[in-house]
């Protein structure tokens, strides 16, 4: 039996029964059955009917399809820069994100629904820009990711002016937005998330064999034909799209796109497909459970998803350094 077919039902299972265990988990008990009848839309009254439709369903959906999205963005960034610590957190993608959201939070009050992600998109583009000029300039291309940190820490400390000099309770609401929440999420949100990653979707799976291709090195790269520069330049593109957009409703939330891809690559494999298609299902199921545990531990308060998956992220950092030693 193919092992990765296997694999992949698996996870497909996996899916459903944490969607499941996210609409159960929350503030309101609700009983299977309760859960079942809405789910059917008959609802036992308006408060479950609130509960399950208003909140619960577009926390899920969206955790869903915000936990594949950063994880395929953190698979596509290693594998196309040949750096298995490559993510969109640790590259600088979601600061500048973050700081482009930041800025549209704090100068446009209403009408942030397109706002948002444009602003989020610029701020990305803007940060990954600056960091593929410094490894221009130092005309080493593996220094992508030292440059990215860099380019991180520079536009974090630049959202922290901003929001030093901020009007107070717009800047509580960006602090609370940057640590990562799901809390205040709508179905339009997901709608939108979905668009880009089915688009980051369609292009990744037409230009996979080129990314494998990458695997091999630049120069073997190009002696089959690939565009090694062209290439890179549009899976960077393509990767802040899809990060400034769930970073633009979603906040920061880190190593997601670091830790999946890892474990994805034990169980599945390293080509393109294979690991997209894997970090898709386990990035998926893993920020909703990320998400339930933030509702969850704490009895009257919801915990920021990005603390949570920072602490996790940063262990598991420690996990592959250790590693990496014990192989060599």
């Amino acid at each position: 039996m193919n092992r990765p077919l296997v694999v992949i039902s698996a996870l497909v299972l996996l899916i459903i029964t944490s969607a499941i265990a996210g609409l159960s988990f929350g503030p309101l008990e609700l009983t299977n059955n309760e859960i079942f009848q809405c789910v059917l839309f008959n609802c036992a009254n308006e408060i479950t009917d609130m509960v399950i439709w208003q909140v619960r369903v577009p926390r899920v959906l969206v955790a869903l399809v915000a936990g594949m999205g950063l994880a395929i963005a953190g698979a596509i960034l290693q594998n196309t820069t040949r750096n298995p610590l490559a993510d969109p957190y640790l590259f600088g993608i979601v600061s500048g994100a973050g700081l482009g959201a930041t800025i549209a939070n704090l100068v446009l009050s209403h009408e942030l629904s397109i706002a948002l992600p444009l602003a989020a998109f610029l701020g990305a583009l803007f940060a990954i820009t600056i960091v593929v000029l410094i490894a221009n300039v130092l005309q080493r291309m593996e220094q992508l990711l030292l440059a990215g940190v860099a380019v991180s820490f520079m536009l974090a400390a630049i959202t922290q002016f901003i929001l030093y000099f901020g009007e107070p309770f717009a800047t509580n609401r960006v602090i609370f937005w940057l640590m990562g929440s799901l809390s205040r999420v709508e179905m339009s949100n997901f709608y939108v998330i979905t668009g880009v990653l089915v688009i980051s979707l369609i292009v990744i799976t037409a230009l996979h064999r080129q990314i494998d291709a990458l695997l091999l090195g630049d120069e073997s790269a190009a002696s089959l034909g690939v565009n090694v520069n062209r290439l890179r330049l549009l899976m960077l593109g393509l990767c802040a799209a899809l990060t400034a957009t769930i970073v633009a409703y979603c906040g920061g939330i880190g190593f997601v796109g670091l830790m999946i891809p890892h474990i994805v690559r034990q169980i599945i494999g390293v080509t393109t497909l294979k690991l997209v298609i894997g970090s898709a299902l386990i990035g998926g199921s893993f920020l909703i459970w990320v998400d339930i545990i933030a509702r969850s531990a704490l009895s009257n308060a919801e915990i920021p998803i990005g603390i949570i998956t920072s602490a996790l992220g940063s262990i598991f950092f420690l996990f592959i350094m250790v590693r990496s030693k014990n192989t060599r």
